[in-house]
């Protein structure tokens, strides 16, 4: 009663006006703060990886680095024949305007498609590809502007930019969406497990300030850890499913306490109670998730970086606010509780007994038999169920997420199709770098000529060629077209032709020349290599910190090992669910999305990191109680069944509320954050009805004493004389 914890708890309790303002206050400063700094985003630099990553630096070191592009089509509004007298002078006074713009670098010729119904304009822009999306609006204007002087013609734009800020807008909408669907739900969840819209409330608005801080605080960290764009999103998601399971674990505790003294113990008292017990499982918990979450930064990628930043931001200030903020409010609202049944009492009428305090109830009587009657059974029928969903998991394809793939109710992707459709020979472009001697640049530029002359041989290229040389001659790039979509598997063909033969027979005979090929598709390859690569680092990294974890909790190297296997198992069982659903078209029209076939590259791998820390929650929390039961003497068999069917209705409450959380998600319509949603909500599912009901307990029960192995404090616990029945269960969990 004495730790860390409990004296943080403790303050809080006694002094609950000033925990409350100085909580407040400090969400305050972290929004202060934030918006003081502003947010430091990723540079183009920071995404660059493999070869593509090598040959884009190449490039860029000599000025000659591929610049974003916007595509300006110019077509006969009515869908008749293009008058191309007319078209020709909107083209010009389009590139008229865009020329005066201090956004753009260049305007190309006009270009009319093979049909010729249709005439592009391409406008290229200054500086940096990832800030080209902020200077698109202007662009846009110029294209409005000359639309309106031609109403015969229909004017559209897209390129990269735009479909940036499209997707960019699209997202923004979607989590607008997504919280109008999430919180009212899991403000009636709430309401359905505490019947009072005050102690609902609670829960949420934690959660809500605990997220407010760590926005705030998360634009401080991108000076250290540059933001790339996707922070924000995982702080909301996170941050709303662990800040109510956090409260929602210390508050539940706290109202069984309360229940169980029956009035003899002050709200200060209960609020120790439940930090010496719960409080102390959120502090393991959320130090469990921080540190299996940090894993992500081996694996050197930007985006994984701003991933894991967020996570661990919101989930320490989560719990700091079940520590500080909460037993703050617990007392305030305890005293109000006591004084209402004061009044009752005075009044003759009987006190109205705590919702929440506790309980399994017949449903979780009914899901613990199997466990409690044929263990070893229960075992092996619940394990070979969670391995038939890791099947599909041996057919992942994983595939980066392009611009083939966005939504098309993003209008400029609706405009990308009808470039693509138009220009065919548009679609691909591969840049090759190549970098050597000053005096070596003739035999430079004879070499990429060759290998321009053997893609117009070739029918994975069009012919079309460009080669350009830096003003020292010690840089040269060739730019290859490609009539395929970048998705495509002639794409990736080319792709190889042009690493695996062109290259190496040509350029790669020039003595010290550095060379690469860099561009979309090569973007598209190699990220996935790069991960592939880290994977064994972060995987093994993950395993070692969740068994550290497991073992520093309780004290059981036993607990450590089956704590990784059943993480290993409800994780990978989740992702072959994922496999199974999005992979397919079966389930298209039922969750609204458009197969591609394959998972986003980087959507494993943050789930598997994600979904090891989550488990932690149930894991910890259910451990502790049976734990907590076994140190006051009860016997190991009737602790295991005593203690999940205490932490029954607070694991139910909590995976519900996280899946309502992560469900809301399944609605965007960014296929990456669907698949996230998706998956995180089965894997709540999973993990919370089947593996800490299921196959745990059943493992334990098998186990026995030897669960806490090596630890003594049981042993001793147990050898010690049988207390009543009405002496507490031991609170010291170390």
């Amino acid at each position: 009663m004495n730790s860390l914890t409990v004296r943080v708890a403790r303050w809080s309790a006694r002094h609950p006006w000033r925990a409350i303002v100085g909580w407040l206050v400090f969400v305050v400063l972290c929004l202060g703060a934030g918006s003081a700094v502003g947010i430091n985003s990723a540079k183009t630099a920071d995404y660059r990886v493999g070869e593509a990553g090598r040959a884009e630096t190449l490039a860029a070191e000599a000025q000659l680095e591929r610049r974003s592009a916007e595509q300006v089509l110019i077509s006969s509004r009515s869908g008749g024949a293009l008058d191309q007298g007319a078209a020709r002078a909107a083209a010009e006074d389009l590139t008229d305007r865009m020329r005066r713009l201090p956004e753009v670098a260049g305007v190309a010729d006009p270009l009319l498609s093979g049909d010729r119904q249709t005439l592009m304009v391409e406008v290229t822009l200054k500086g940096e590809e990832r800030d080209a999306k902020d200077k698109v609006d202007a662009l846009l204007a110029q294209t409005a502007a000359v639309q309106k002087s031609h109403p015969g013609l229909l004017l559209e734009e897209t390129g990269s930019p735009s479909v940036s800020r499209g997707v960019d807008q699209q997202r923004s909408d979607d989590l607008a969406l997504s919280e109008a669907i999430t919180l009212p739900l899991t403000l009636l969840t709430l309401l359905v497990v505490f019947g009072s819209v005050t102690m609902a409330g609670v829960p949420l608005l934690l959660a809500l300030s605990s997220i407010a801080a760590a926005v705030g605080l998360s634009m401080v960290v991108s000076h250290v850890s540059p933001d790339a764009g996707v922070g924000t999103n995982v702080i909301l998601m996170i941050g709303l499913a662990v800040g109510v399971d956090y409260t929602l674990f210390h508050l539940k505790r706290e109202r069984e306490e309360r229940a169980r003294s029956g009035g003899r113990l002050s709200s200060e008292a209960l609020v120790e109670l439940a930090a010496a017990t719960s409080g102390r499982a959120v502090v393991v918990s959320g130090f469990a998730v921080v540190a299996s979450t940090a894993t992500l930064y081996l694996a050197s990628d930007v985006i994984f970086s701003s991933l894991a930043t967020g996570t661990i931001v919101v989930v320490l200030v989560a719990v700091a606010s079940s520590l500080t903020a909460l037993p703050a409010l617990l007392v305030k609202l305890g005293r109000r509780a006591e004084r209402r049944a004061s009044r009752r009492a005075e009044r003759g009428k009987p006190v109205r007994r705590m919702r929440g305090a506790g309980g399994g109830g017949r449903m979780w009587n009914a899901l613990l038999r199997p466990a409690a009657r044929h263990p070893l059974a229960t075992l092996c029928v619940s394990v070979v169920a969670l391995l038939a969903l890791v099947l599909p998991l041996a057919g992942l394809k994983i595939t980066e997420m392009s611009r083939d793939t966005h939504s098309r109710e993003i209008p400029a992707m609706q405009v990308y199709d009808r470039l693509n459709e138009a220009f065919p020979e548009q679609r691909v472009t591969h840049q090759v770098v190549v970098r050597a001697d000053a005096s070596r640049s003739a035999e430079v530029t004879a070499a990429l000529r060759e290998v321009a002359g053997r893609a117009e041989a070739d029918p994975l290229f069009t012919g079309a060629s460009r080669i350009r040389t830096s003003a020292d001659d010690r840089t040269s790039t060739l730019e290859l077209k490609v009539p395929y979509l970048g998705n495509s598997e002639e794409a990736y063909d080319s792709l190889h032709r042009l690493r695996d033969d062109f290259l190496p027979a040509t350029v790669g005979r020039i003595s010290g020349a550095e060379y690469g090929v860099s561009g979309d598709v090569a973007r598209y390859a190699d990220y996935p290599a790069h991960q592939n690569g880290k994977l064994p680092l972060v995987l093994g990294a993950l395993l070692l910190v969740t068994f550290a974890m497991t073992v520093y909790a309780f004290r059981s190297v036993v607990l450590g090992l089956l704590g990784v296997a059943l993480n290993l198992l409800s994780a990978a069982a989740a992702l072959g669910l994922l496999v199974l659903v999005f992979q397919g078209t079966w389930a298209e029209g039922l969750l609204g999305f458009e197969s591609t076939g394959s998972i986003g590259s980087r959507v494993p791998l943050f789930l598997f990191v994600i979904l090891f820390g989550l488990s932690m929650d149930y894991q910890v929390f259910v451990v502790s109680r049976i734990r907590e039961a076994a140190l006051a003497g009860v016997p190991t068999r009737q602790a295991v069944l005593d203690g999940i069917r205490s932490s029954a209705s607070v694991v139910t409450s909590a995976a519900v509320v996280m899946t309502t959380v992560f469900a809301g998600f399944v609605f965007l319509h960014i296929i990456e954050m669907k698949q996230i949603g998706f998956v995180l909500a089965a894997a709540v599912l999973i993990d919370a009805f089947v593996v800490r009901v299921m196959v745990l307990p059943a493992a334990m029960l098998l186990l026995g004493e030897s669960t806490w192995w090596p630890s003594q404090a049981v042993r001793r616990a147990l050898a010690r004389p049988e207390k009543s029945p009405s002496s507490r269960p031991a609170v010291d969990v170390r």
